[in-house]
């Protein structure tokens, strides 16, 4: 089972390698008469792509989607929609000196534990690369929701949490051959109440999923999250009173989800990045023949992956979103 397809209503299929001549997705379930056109996907990948400041990849890629399949005449037809980003700036051989060792906290292990196999150029289909197809996806998904706007941000790098003091601790961590971590935090604003189910495809399930998903992600929170376990429990409740003959909620500790289920609250999700694995410090290590060495990584990397993962968590929290927006009427109406 090859697990590259994800979602039920609304779906994407990821295909292609960082290092091949292509990436792309193919976006099924998706509604017909949907205006489309590779700008509005285009203006997505360009928030993700590498090479746009210091602090990121320099790997020149420009990114650009070409829509192969599902519109005609600008809108979408109800057919697949398959789309195309080709790789125009790999560079192999920066990986050529480490194609038989492991890459600490990287999925080279894994990959090989698993498969037998592994692309070592670049980490083949468990690199970064791999989730510009999701970006292209989520952009076709935000068209199924157009009164809910996405938007995410990087609340923290390292121990940091003030902005003005990134730049120079990036800069110190580049300068070390190192990397950094960093928390990045998405919001959706105008979800409607109801979307989710109370046991299985439980909304914010799906959406913990889904980040968990993303590379380098290693923990997920939902409104207050782990610090709800330290409130009591008058103070955790978001409590109900109505405002202009609706129901209104005194607080969001829920994140806008509760039992599974939208409250029609904002949606408040954040995620936890783990410093890029591959860096030029040497590390110990071993190779795929059983020998203990160092492996020292070079070519183009983020010194912290979470800068060009905003793009990425507000892409799938669209998706999830959207999936579910399908679901709640496919079973609901409306």
């Amino acid at each position: 089972m090859s697990s590259n397809t994800f979602g039920t209503l609304f779906r994407y299929t990821t295909w292609g390698e960082s290092h091949g001549p292509a990436i792309g997705c193919v976006v099924d379930g998706v509604p017909p008469l949907l205006e489309l056109d590779e700008a509005h996907i285009q203006k997505y990948l360009d928030l993700r792509k590498p090479g746009q400041q210091r602090n990121v990849s320099q790997r020149q890629e420009e990114d650009k989607v070409k829509i192969l399949s599902g519109v005609f005449e600008g809108k979408t037809t109800g057919t697949p929609v398959s789309l195309l980003i080709e790789n125009t700036d790999a560079r192999s051989k920066d990986y050529s000196e480490i194609k038989d060792k492991y890459r600490p906290g990287h999925a080279d292990f894994t990959y090989d534990a698993k498969y037998g196999i592994r692309d070592y150029r670049g980490g083949g289909r468990s690199s970064a690369r791999e989730t510009a197809s999701r970006v292209a996806a989520g952009a076709v998904a935000r068209l199924v929701i157009p009164d809910v706007k996405i938007e995410g941000r990087v609340v923290q790098i390292g121990a940091e949490t003030d902005p003005a003091k990134w730049e120079s601790l990036l800069d110190e961590t580049r300068k070390r051959g190192s990397s950094a971590g960093a928390i990045v935090e998405v919001a959706a604003k105008g979800v409607p109440a109801g979307l989710g189910a109370p046991v299985a495809n439980k909304l914010d399930a799906d959406i913990a999923g889904a980040m968990m998903g993303i590379n380098a992600v290693k923990g997920v929170e939902i409104g207050a999250g782990f610090g709800a376990a330290l409130l009591a429990g008058e103070d955790n409740a978001d409590q109900i009173r109505i405002k202009d003959g609706k129901p209104c909620f005194s607080s969001n500790n829920a994140g806008g989800i509760l039992g599974g289920i939208s409250t029609g609250q904002e949606i408040i999700v954040r995620m936890a990045f783990k410093p890029t694995s591959s860096i030029l410090r040497a590390v110990p290590t071993v190779d795929k023949y059983g020998h203990e060495t160092e492996i020292v990584t070079k070519g183009r990397h983020d010194p912290c992956v979470g800068i060009r993962g905003v793009p990425v968590a507000e892409a799938m929290l669209a998706i999830v979103l959207a999936d579910h927006f399908l679901m709640h009427r496919a079973q609901c109406g409306g």
